[in-house]
């Protein structure tokens, strides 16, 4: 028996590089030159897409010009459709956050820093496929021309909530924009999208469906059973992960980021995996366009992981000065994306800074008007819904004992 000292094993629990107080460092990520990489073709054999999945996918450069084979060379007129839309997304969600500090409603979440996400994605597909997100992809609705009062009265639970008040105000619900519920549980949108995928190629439909997770759900069992599945049935399906860097307050290390991309998870299943700068919307248009195409063209589904960063607080009950340094998305290496997206407009000659400053001003008063509205209808502390309607829309026939609570709240 060897009776030399055996070293003693050390469990790793991954660790932010830095803390509170400490001064942001990004100097470990790695920012490619905007298009370097080739856009294969969309029947590509998936062993050849392996290391899309552990580069990052760029379109554009230093200068605020797109770049290389990925450029999806979207006219002037739709870029500015898609800087409108990220602006109006984030004054929406100022708006929202200072009706959630007057007591307005009791939570919101923002978006800001990652509304090219959304707003991109939503843009590359049809209007008629399927969405299942996450609760920080209003973008997409916005994208989709939904009306914002209708979103306002959801987070208000006045009498025009469609949701009745039996959502979270963030979790919205907007069928005939084809956007699944949000569900609270995260993880149930992969599985739940790609079943529906699943049912649309069986019935040789022409739809296909995308979902979103962070990088925090992707350590619950429903990512890993949605890819399976996916792969096992090549389902018409686009899974995305929004690398924000945080899950509420555990950083993206705690669900293996540390160790390796998130879209490498992909190559284990069978699938490509891509990897795109989260925050250049003509990349994330550029590399959603190709997994659509390939998804309609029944070459199977495609992972996606947008590397971004949630520059807010996670919500309205998070304070990130607890856990990461003041002011890091300052530091952020990629950028702003509403700013990145501008400035190629200006280099383009359809952009400056004096109609950026109109658009502002117009979106910001068209965000007001809205508000004026929903607001019309209650707020959760003036006139949310009627308590009666909690026994509304949960049963098809209503047990006895709820009949007799129901009645004894009328007689009150």
């Amino acid at each position: 028996m060897d009776d030399a000292p055996q070293e003693r094993l050390r469990l790793h629990i991954p660790e932010p590089k830095v803390r509170p107080g400490a001064t942001p460092d990004f100097s470990d990520i790695e920012v490619p030159e905007a298009g370097i990489l080739d856009r294969p073709p969309i029947d590509a054999d998936d062993q050849t897409l392996h290391d899309f999945a552990f580069a990052m996918i760029r379109v554009l450069d230093e200068e605020h010009r797109a770049v290389g084979d990925w450029n999806p060379h979207l006219d002037a007129d739709t870029l500015r459709r898609g800087l409108r839309y990220m602006l109006h997304t984030r004054l929406f969600d100022e708006a929202m956050l200072r009706c959630q500090r007057q007591g307005k409603t009791s939570f919101y979440m923002k978006c800001t820093g990652e509304e090219a996400v959304a707003v991109a994605q939503a843009m590359a597909h049809r209007p008629d496929d399927m969405f299942f997100p996450s609760y920080r992809q209003q973008g997409l609705l916005v994208a989709r021309d939904w009306p914002l009062v209708d979103l306002m009265c959801q987070i208000f639970n006045n009498p025009k909530d469609r949701t009745r008040g039996r959502q979270l105000p963030v979790l919205y619900s907007a069928r005939d924009a084809n956007f699944f519920s949000i569900s609270g549980n995260l993880g149930t949108q992969y599985p739940q999208a790609v079943g529906w995928a699943m049912a649309s190629a069986y019935k040789h439909d022409s739809r296909i469906a995308a979902a979103w997770v962070g990088d925090g759900t992707t350590a619950e069992a429903d990512f890993h059973h949605a890819l399976t599945f996916a792969t096992v049935y090549q389902a018409p399906v686009i899974l995305n992960v929004v690398n924000n860097q945080w899950a509420i307050s555990s950083y993206q290390g705690i669900a293996g980021g540390e160790q390796s991309t998130f879209a490498s998870r992909a190559v284990g299943y069978g699938l490509p995996g891509l990897r795109v700068d989260g925050n250049d919307f003509l990349a994330v248009y550029g590399a959603t366009q190709w997994a659509c195409e390939r998804a309609r063209s029944n070459a199977g589904p495609t992972l996606i992981e947008t590397f971004t960063y949630r520059a807010a607080a996670h919500s309205t009950s998070d304070d990130p000065s607890g856990y990461r340094p003041a002011n890091e998305e300052q530091a952020w290496p990629l950028g702003d994306p509403i700013e990145r997206l501008k400035q190629h407009l200006i280099t383009l000659g359809e952009w400056d800074e004096e109609r950026h400053e109109a658009l502002t001003e117009e979106l910001r008063a068209a965000v007001k008007a809205d508000l004026k509205t929903a607001e019309s209808y209650g707020t959760l502390g003036t006139l949310p819904d009627e308590p009666r309607s909690m026994f509304d829309d949960v049963f098809k026939e209503l047990p006895w004992h709820l009949r007799e609570q129901r009645d004894e709240m009328e007689k009150l």
